[in-house]
């Protein structure tokens, strides 16, 4: 290997020292997480310490505040990696920023990217993006939300449903149709006609709830981007940000073995810690393995999102769903070394494992991203 090919498969000291710094931020979480980890609401000393920590730069190109010109996959990806796995609350805290914005910041007038961007950088405003509905879920082309032009403004009236960030966020990216296309537009969460429940909850609580459009009214420039184009811009938002699921994944089945790992090496059974017993052995460098094979995809899908993120959008949601399945199997089998240890409630493990379950099925169920890769497979061929 030349001295220029040094170093080919790690990451530049950029990334490096963005993950150093997530790590040192999820650390500092470990006297809360447990208890924001748990709630249907913004934890306030979470979205604090975010907030300090500047990592929500991230969410937004540096025109605006951000730390780079453009939205960065690899740098999102490994900032997630590192913190679900010490809590799921803050990584959604953190991605939604991004998430719920990236349509404004391609494709919003000047105006608006002025007034909301940069309070998105510094965590001042939180950011949701409205797509599903009571009966829409990844069939978005049915949803029922409309959008009507009235003058010099928008009328928005529909029922959003499972909206991260929903009840808390300052402000709705919102998927609806327009005439024969579907359009995004940017409704403020205090606009008269707003408003919000929430009905549901999953598994592992989450920020989340339905919101309810009745004869909303906004300016015209906050329809994002071109009337009837919005699904090109969720389509943009999936491509930057699906790949770093992936690595929120990685994080959490790193977790889930050091805790089996740490229980395996403690217990002592039948003369021997249990590390060295039986298929534990085994089972623990499955997970190793597995857990490294999922990061080395997920790093190189998040390096060509950071270059092109539609070119490479194939590669993202493999990496998505090799991390996400990885994981549940992970966690499980973790689970499984741990006895009755691993299915006490209110531990670590325990929540890791409630975690796990829903990564399969956001932003693309595995099922549904195998068969838009098959058709690109057969249409397209390797």
């Amino acid at each position: 290997m030349t001295s220029s090919e040094t170093g080919l498969f790690e990451l530049p000291q950029t990334y490096r020292d963005l993950q150093s710094q997530a790590r040192d931020l999820a650390v500092s979480m470990r006297d809360i997480a447990a208890r924001a980890d748990e709630s249907s609401g913004t934890d306030p000393d979470v979205r604090k310490r975010l907030a300090a920590s500047g990592l929500t730069e991230l969410a937004v190109p540096a025109q605006w505040g951000g730390k780079f010109d453009t939205v960065d996959s690899l740098a999102v990806t490994i900032v997630r990696e590192q913190l679900a796995a010490e809590s799921a609350h803050l990584d959604s805290m953190f991605v939604m920023q991004g998430i719920g914005s990236y349509g404004l910041a391609v494709a919003g007038s000047d105006a608006v990217r002025d007034r909301w961007l940069p309070k998105v950088a510094s965590l001042d405003a939180m950011a949701a993006l409205g797509l599903t509905e009571p009966h829409v879920g990844s069939d978005l082309k049915a949803l029922t939300t409309t959008v009507v032009t009235d003058g010099d403004e928008l009328v928005v009236n529909g029922h959003k449903s499972f909206i991260t960030n929903g009840g808390d966020a300052d402000f709705y990216s919102i998927l609806a149709k327009e005439g024969e296309g579907y359009s995004l537009v940017l409704v403020p969460a205090d606009t008269p006609g707003v408003s919000t429940h929430r009905p549901h909850q999953i598994i592992a609580p989450h920020v989340l709830s339905d919101v309810v459009m009745e004869n909303v009214r906004v300016p015209a420039d906050h329809r994002i981007g071109a009337a009837g184009k919005g699904f090109g811009l969720v389509l943009a938002t999936l491509a930057a940000f699906r790949v770093s699921v992936a690595g929120a994944s990685v994080g959490m089945a790193e977790a889930a073995l050091r805790l089996a790992l740490a229980h395996a090496n403690d217990r002592q059974q039948f003369g021997t810690s249990l590390s060295r017993l039986g298929s534990v052995p085994e089972h623990l460098a499955s997970c190793w393995t597995n857990i490294e094979s999922a990061r080395s995809l997920t790093y190189r899908a998040a390096a060509a999102s950071a270059r092109d993120p539609r070119a490479n959008l194939h590669l993202s949601s493999m990496a998505k769903v090799s991390a996400t399945e990885m994981c549940g199997r992970v966690v499980d089998r973790c689970v499984q070394i741990m006895g009755r240890f691993g299915i006490t409630r209110d531990t670590a493990i325990e929540r890791l494992y409630r975690e796990s379950r829903p990564m399969r099925i956001y932003e693309g169920s595995t099922e549904v991203i195998f068969d838009s890769l098959a058709k690109q497979l057969i249409k397209n061929g390797l």
